[in-house]
Formats: C-alpha cells, sequence, structure tokens
C-alpha cells in the first residue's frame, strides 16, 4: 500500500471569542444560512403578489421548522439514550448534531401551516423554496466539516483526511484490521473520506445547479419539488457509503439511517412527478 502524507483537520470550531461569550463556527453558518436564504428568496418573489409581511411570516416559519425538526430529528433518530441521561444537552446545537430529514419533515410542516392560513397552493410555495435548499445544504456541510464531525469510512486515497475525534472508531478499526497500526501511531488517528465535502458538493453545489436548469424549464406544479426529493433522496444514498455509520446506530440490513431516511424521499419524489406529469397529459 503506497503511503501519502495526509492532511490532520486542527480547524477550531470557534470562529469567535470575547470572554465569557463564545461563538462557534457550526451556530454561526446556521443563523448565517437564513439571512442569505431570506435575501435570495426576496430576489425571487414576485412582490405583487406576496405581501412583505407574508414572505416574512414564511421565512420565519421555515426556519423555525429545520431549527426545531433538524434537531429534534437528531435527539429522537440518532442518539435518544443519550438526550434522554443529558436533557440540557438538547440545546447546544453549536455542538452540532442536526437531522436534515428531521429539519425536512419540519419545514415541510411549517410550509403546509404556510398554505392552509394564506391559502397559497403547497406544491407552489415549495417550488419556490426547493432551488433554495441545496445552498443551505451546502453551507451545513462545511460547518460539519469544520466540527470535524460526520467523518466518512477508513481509506487510503491521497486526499484523506485525519479527524482525530475519530479516535474511537479508530481504534474498533485497528482492533479489525491490525495491519493498520503503523499508520494509527503516526497519526494518532486513521485517514477518512472527507464525507462532509463529498455532500457539500453533492448535495449542495450539484443539486443546485440540477434545480437551476430544471427551474428555466416551464413544469408543472410541483416537479420541481419532486425533483429536488428525488436527487437529494439518490445523492444522499450514494454518499453514505462513503460515511461512517453512526456508532450508536449503526447497519439495519446493511444500510445506514441516512440511507432508510432518504429511500421515502425517492419514492415520493418519484411518485410527485408521475402524478404531476400525468395531470398536466390530462
Amino acid at each position: 500500500m503506497k503511503e501519502y502524507h495526509y492532511v490532520k483537520h486542527d480547524i477550531d470550531p470557534i470562529a469567535i471569542s470575547f470572554g465569557n461569550v463564545i461563538i462557534h463556527w457550526y451556530g454561526l453558518i446556521y443563523f448565517l444560512n437564513f439571512f442569505v436564504f431570506r435575501w435570495l428568496f426576496f430576489k425571487k418573489v414576485d412582490k405583487k403578489i406576496f405581501k412583505k409581511s407574508e414572505i416574512e411570516n414564511l421565512l420565519y416559519l421555515i426556519f423555525l421548522g429545520s431549527l426545531l425538526g433538524g434537531r429534534l430529528g437528531y435527539v429522537f433518530l440518532y442518539n435518544f439514550s443519550y438526550f434522554l441521561k443529558n436533557l440540557h444537552c438538547i440545546f447546544y446545537i453549536w455542538n452540532g448534531g442536526m437531522s436534515f430529514h428531521g429539519g425536512l419533515i419540519g419545514v415541510i410542516l411549517m410550509i403546509w401551516v404556510y398554505s392552509v392560513f394564506y391559502k397559497r397552493s403547497f406544491l407552489k410555495t415549495t417550488d419556490l423554496i426547493a432551488p433554495l435548499v441545496p445552498i443551505v445544504i451546502g453551507f451545513g456541510r462545511l460547518g460539519n466539516f469544520i466540527n470535524g464531525e460526520l467523518w466518512g469510512k477508513v481509506t487510503f486515497v491521497p486526499w484523506a483526511i485525519i479527524f482525530p475525534k475519530s479516535i474511537n472508531d479508530d481504534i474498533i478499526y485497528i482492533t479489525e484490521n491490525p495491519i493498520f497500526k503503523p499508520i494509527f501511531k503516526k497519526y494518532l488517528a486513521l485517514p477518512r473520506h472527507p464525507s462532509q465535502l463529498y455532500e457539500m458538493l453533492l448535495e449542495g453545489v450539484f443539486l443546485f445547479f440540477i434545480l437551476r436548469s430544471f427551474e428555466k424549464s416551464i413544469l408543472p406544479t410541483g416537479v420541481l419539488s419532486a425533483n429536488f426529493l428525488f436527487f437529494y433522496g439518490i445523492f444522499r444514498i450514494l454518499i453514505e457509503i462513503f460515511r461512517q455509520p453512526d456508532y450508536q446506530v449503526g447497519l439495519l440490513y446493511g444500510l445506514s439511517l441516512g440511507q432508510i431516511l432518504s429511500l421515502p424521499m425517492v419514492f415520493f419524489g418519484l411518485s410527485i412527478y408521475i402524478g404531476r406529469i400525468k395531470d398536466k397529459k390530462n
């Protein structure tokens, strides 16, 4: 096996510190995401159709849904036993721990509430929002990388990265694969796929351009949202192949929880797409 000089992840997760006031990159990115999303959404929405107060309310509902849904999704789906013993840690979002699928459910529920209250089409609203979501995802994955969390599986490709926080997973790995002990001793950790960056590029950048290309076409209502669900689900399932499963969750029938939760997205995406295309033809 050819040995490379691997880069060690040593990014400080703290962005700004003023005495006892500490701002983490993860929390900062999460809140900056909201303002970037708000700015882009205001540029996109027709002000003749939507009042400013209505747009503001929709954006705050989306932010609330993503924040609550994302955190509660992580708590209940990924690490319930830990948070049950450490209830105060539920509020420590700056340490990471947000579930995309939980956030998605939260946002969908909030858009439904908005569409009922303002008597707007649910799918037309999701079509307005869907093309901007990859930007939020991309920055969120960058936050995961800065935090040094959600690392990938052990690999020895030249672009692999040493994540010091992965040491517990690494110890288990070298116990089963003692041939890699010398590398572990050299770096005090094993090189792993930077799966956070894979997700940033595929679920963020690439998905943004895919949806942008569809957005330029005249499509039946709901098709843009369907494409988002389908392509994100496919990309997430593929990237999970390179991502280390959460140790407290593991695999179920050979699938990670991220893959399992993404399968319904692919199904619903296809179902909405086929249904809307059929309705258009009729």
